[in-house]
């Protein structure tokens, strides 16, 4: 009977030879510090307890041989100072090392920053409710259970003391994943823990504040409501065996775009690939070699259903400029003057476009792209994990 099927058949050979390998692999790391007595005693032990397995020795004689390289482990090798440590660090490392294999050549985990792809994902929006007293909100279990299970958070700060607003300081990171951010009013000082991106100054400036504001003792200085956007997972496998189709929904570096700021990760739809022509009409559809795309294409049915004006607040500066210039003029932009203008897609480049036609930021502004620009496509939403007020429970949702 082979040492396979007996390590197959029977616990106590399994434990042999685990025991077996255990021994070995520390003898290996301390060979340059042990004896040449204390190798040749823990050899002979290890080759002792194999030989014994391989003549299929009965249990008796298969303990003692145990014992017996348990007992030459425990007189020559040297233990490791902390060795409980040492493994919960290895522990920590190898899990580590796991989770950014996975995020590097499966799946990434990844955040929608905007509304433009609603209504397929959902971006991070917010609601100001100060000095609105008849506005409640949620205390205790219920605010925990919107935090962390539907990912609506409440930020509400009361002046203690009359005064203006005159410094805000950035955001700290206190520990992994905890930051905080303190603002100042007259001479007390406000701390905001977890505060979300943009709370204060810039677009969309969530609070509404800005320096030299006044506040008497009593009145609101934040009364917020922030829902977060979808936090979904980010397929980084198919595309290595296959290129991206017309109408997937892609993530992409922002690497090397001229208009765009760089080192950022964007999310948007597929719309043409290279070498085809692009021209936009006056409704604001396009079309791809002359085919205008519409609700009717496959996977295009939620795209175009948006027909209001851009919504600034939830994009940066430099973006409102460029959503206002791009649905200036009947919905076109700057790369599509009119509805004659027609665009010629590079070669193994891509044009995409988001979901909220209106009140995206896509390549009717900046044009085509490589397509080593592309991470991935979206797979999944894994957060959050309850519905959000209007908003239907995504999580685990495979969108189109």
């Amino acid at each position: 009977m082979s040492v396979l099927v007996q390590w197959f058949l029977s616990g106590q050979v399994r434990h042999a030879l685990d025991l077996r390998k255990h021994v070995l692999n520390l003898l290996a790391a301390q060979r340059d510090l042990l004896t040449p007595e204390a190798i040749a005693a823990l050899e002979a032990a290890g080759q002792k307890l194999r030989t014994a397995v391989e003549e299929r020795a009965d249990a008796k004689r298969l303990g003692e041989e145990m014992a017996s390289l348990e007992a030459a482990a425990n007189k020559w090798l040297k233990p490791y100072p902390h060795a409980s440590w040492r493994e919960n660090i290895e522990v920590v490392l190898v899990a580590i090392a796991v989770a950014m294999a996975i995020r590097t050549f499966f799946l990434q985990p990844f955040k929608i920053p905007t509304g433009s792809m609603q209504p397929t994902l959902y971006g991070i929006t917010h609601e100001s409710s100060r000095n609105q007293p008849e506005v409640k909100f949620p205390t205790g279990l219920s605010a925990f259970v919107d935090s962390w299970f539907r990912g609506v958070a409440y930020y509400h700060v009361v002046c203690e003391a009359d005064g203006e607003l005159r410094q805000v300081e950035p955001p700290k990171t206190v520990f992994p994943l905890v930051k905080k951010q303190t603002f100042h009013v007259g001479e007390q000082s406000y701390t905001v823990w977890f505060p979300p991106d943009q709370l204060f100054g810039g677009a969309p400036n969530r609070a509404g504040l800005y320096p030299g504001q006044q506040f008497k003792k009593g009145e609101d200085i934040i009364k917020l409501q922030v829902t977060s956007g979808d936090h979904l997972f980010v397929d980084r496998m198919s595309y290595n065996f296959r290129r991206p189709e017309r109408g997937e929904i892609i993530v992409f570096e922002t690497k090397g775009i001229q208009g765009l700021p760089q080192d950022q990760f964007y999310i948007k739809r597929m719309v043409a690939l290279g070498g085809e022509r692009v021209r936009l009409g006056d409704d604001r559809h396009l079309r791809i070699n002359g085919v205008r795309l519409d609700a009717a294409t496959p996977r295009f049915e939620q795209v175009y259903q948006s027909s209001s004006a851009p919504r600034e607040s939830e994009f940066s500066g430099h973006v409102n400029e460029a959503v206002a210039r791009q649905n200036g003029r009947g919905g076109l932009a700057s790369l599509f003057l009119d509805e004659r203008q027609e665009l010629q897609v590079q070669p193994r480049h891509y044009i995409v476009m988001g979901d909220n036609t209106m009140n995206s930021l896509d390549s009717r502004t900046w044009g085509d792209f490589p397509q080593e620009n592309v991470i991935g496509k979206s797979a999944f939403v894994y957060w959050p994990f309850l519905n959000q007020g209007q908003r239907p429970g995504r999580f685990g949702w495979s969108h189109r």
